[in-house]
């Protein structure tokens, strides 16, 4: 059953902090799995979640790994150790910057010379913790940037090459890296037009005004996951949502500073968090385990989750329509609007 086709969580936050934290039993991945012979991009993989999940997948036979970061140097720091724990398989780093379109255009450009690709995993993501910023190059605020803008440029742009590797049997795989925080958002802005450039008009900066943010970034994700996988074939290319859950390790919030938040990120990775192979066995769970029948959908604690309740009410579909609309708008510039035509047929 699809997250769109299932009743909208009510609940508080906390009643599902409580769910993910206490009541879910990890599920590492059936032995069974396997991707030899396939070949993997992963975003932001040169730490944290990204590096423990290609850990997993080249324990489990697959043949060539691109990770994709923004520092060549730390990539290939991480590489080196992959490389020597896994002699057989084909490592590659490749640079990408989420906070830049151009960087996004050129990682995409380089990928359709690949022979074959038949899993991307959009992990990259950023929350702001400290100020708001605009990335200048592109004029839009960080996070809203690098969580949804950026990623859907990627996403638009790799599934034709995804699309062309799929055989009969084995379609590619697209997952976009969401939280379970997509279900929290208040996403106030909701009704403005235009919306994008709503999220550009930065007020007064807080740590809860940047988690509200981050959560809304990943709402509009799992938005444009469910648009987009109405374009694609699921026997082509399955397209969905994975939330990791709550984990330690990760590089999420590597440029928060004080004392008090990192004293209670501290305290909360202590004894809250799951781990980072928990985490990560989240990652191949929607990306290997998980069937056609997660196109589209929002993947959490291992099962097919709603969506945010307000993607069930007219309001709510009309600002994904809206969303979808300024999206390929604001990336028609790249050509997506000629792609998912393309994918159509």
């Amino acid at each position: 059953m699809s997250s769109i086709s299932l009743p909208p969580d009510h609940r508080g936050q906390g009643a599902r902090f409580i769910d993910a934290t206490f009541r879910t039993k990890a599920l590492p991945p059936p032995a069974t799995t396997t991707f030899a012979d396939q070949t993997t991009i992963i975003t932001g993989s040169n730490t944290g979640l990204g590096l423990r999940c290609a850990e997993i997948m080249l324990d489990s036979h697959l043949t060539h790994l691109i990770m994709a970061v923004r520092s060549i140097a730390k990539g290939e720091k991480a590489a080196a150790a992959l490389r020597k724990a896994h002699p057989d398989a084909k490592i590659e780093v490749w640079e990408l910057d989420m906070l830049s379109y151009d960087s996004v255009r050129r990682f995409a450009q380089r990928c359709e010379s690949l022979p074959r690709l038949d899993i991307a995993l959009l992990n990259a993501g950023y929350w702001e913790m400290d100020s708001w910023k605009i990335e200048p190059t592109t004029g839009h605020e960080t996070t809203m940037q690098v969580n949804y803008l950026s990623t859907a440029l990627l996403a638009f742009l790799l599934l034709p090459v995804l699309k062309r590797s799929s055989q009969a049997g084995r379609p590619g795989r697209l997952s976009i890296v969401s939280s379970g925080l997509s279900l929290a958002s208040q996403f106030t802005n909701r009704d403005a037009v235009p919306l994008i450039p709503s999220f550009d008009q930065l007020g007064p900066f807080s740590v809860m005004a940047g988690s509200e943010r981050y959560s809304t970034t990943k709402t509009m994700e799992c938005m444009f996951v469910w648009k987009l996988s109405q374009l694609v074939n699921a026997d082509e290319v399955i397209v969905n949502a994975v939330d990791p859950g709550f984990t330690k390790g990760t590089a999420l919030h590597r440029d928060a500073k004080g004392v008090v938040i990192k004293g209670l990120s501290a305290i909360a990775n202590t004894f809250f968090a799951r781990s980072p192979t928990q985490g990560a066995w989240c990652y191949v769970d929607g990306i290997a385990v998980k069937g056609k029948d997660s196109h589209g959908s929002f993947v959490m604690n291992w099962q097919i989750s709603c969506f945010h309740s307000i993607m069930y009410t007219p309001g709510g579909k009309q600002t994904t329509e809206l969303l979808w609309e300024e999206t390929l708008e604001e990336l028609d510039f790249a050509g997506v609007r000629s792609i998912a035509g393309s994918l159509r047929t």
